[in-house]
């Protein structure tokens, strides 16, 4: 019986590893200047979401006056990290479709990895927003790789073999841009490990110089408009930047008031929830998901209660 504890001791609890003297690690210093001369240009990649690509800017110093101006980015920043996060039927996966589209259609490259649906599911849903958006799903459709992780629960639950699939893709097609959709789907029953989860990719999407999109899952507790998600805000905190986007169903006048809407619509919102690499725009939007599947983010509450009171003054007056 002894020998047999030892054995466990030693299998399960190794021994404590030597002691290791503290060492100055030299290669992990950077001067700012160095690090500025290895940075990629931060630019705007269009997302072919109407009203999306607007809400992104960088700073210019005007040289004539030597103030500070905005200027729009023209997109999303390139080589960020994007979690987007919602409730169901809130158009996560349509916005990571239309994005998808948008690049294989500019001749790019794409990785979808899809965790929720088989990849000849995806590839269904990819060709109807292709339609929608006026493009023809035909002359771009090999320009998307997909990673079939729906079906495979390797690449779910073994992240070294996912990651070296995707090392694969990266070193044989040479894509720019991963979804994946849904991140929460690679830590399922094992929330507690999101942050450490969420890290690694996150990580490796920066080693590939990846512009990458995370769709992430709202649990039914979670604040709707809050950029919490499956895991907490292990998401959130670790990746450039987060879109939020919920909903809300009109029950009575003082929301129809509020919104412009009528008793019964289902009204949709979208915010920037941050983005450390660029300015961004920071109100709340209404958004439309159309009858043909595309999303559309449009003018914020604030307008719309403009408007509305621009209209209120304009018809007192004419009484």
């Amino acid at each position: 019986m002894l020998i047999l504890i030892d054995m466990v001791d030693k299998k399960f609890f190794p021994p404590e590893e030597e002691y290791h003297k503290p060492q100055v690690v030299k290669e992990a210093i950077w001067l700012g200047k160095e690090a500025i001369e290895k940075a990629p240009k931060i630019e705007g990649v269009p997302t072919g979401i109407e009203g999306l690509d607007e809400l992104f800017y960088k700073a210019e110093i005007d040289p004539k006056t030597g103030k500070v101006i905005k200027k729009s980015l023209g997109g999303i920043p390139r080589y960020s990290v994007i979690n987007l996060t919602g409730v169901s039927d809130t158009g996560k996966s349509l916005m990571a479709e239309q994005f998808t589209v948008k690049q294989a259609s500019r001749g790019e490259k794409v990785v979808f990895v899809t965790v929720e649906s088989p990849a000849p599911f995806v590839a269904v849903g990819l060709k109807e927003r292709a339609t929608a958006m006026g493009l023809k799903f035909e002359e771009f459709e090999n320009n998307i790789i997909l990673i079939d992780a729906a079906s495979n629960h390797k690449l779910r639950n073994n992240l070294p073999d996912m990651f070296e699939t995707l090392a694969y893709v990266y070193r044989t097609y040479k894509p720019k841009f991963t979804i994946i959709d849904s991140i929460t789907g690679l830590f399922e029953a094992k929330e507690m490990l999101a942050r450490q989860i969420v890290r690694q990719f996150f990580n490796f999407m920066k080693k590939w110089y990846q512009t990458a999109i995370f769709v992430s899952q709202k649990r039914s507790g979670h604040e709707e408009l809050s950029a919490e998600a499956a895991g907490g805000y292990a998401v959130s905190h670790i990746v450039d930047c987060t879109f939020v986007v919920a909903k809300e169903l009109v029950i009575n006048p003082y929301q129809a008031r509020l919104y412009g809407a009528e008793i019964g619509d289902l009204v949709r919102f979208f915010r920037i929830d941050g983005c450390r690499l660029c300015g961004h725009d920071t109100k709340l939007h209404l958004m439309e998901i159309t009858e043909l599947g595309l999303v559309k983010i449009g003018p914020t509450l604030a307008e719309i209660r403009k408007r509305k009171y621009q209209r209120k003054d304009l018809k007192e007056d004419k009484t």
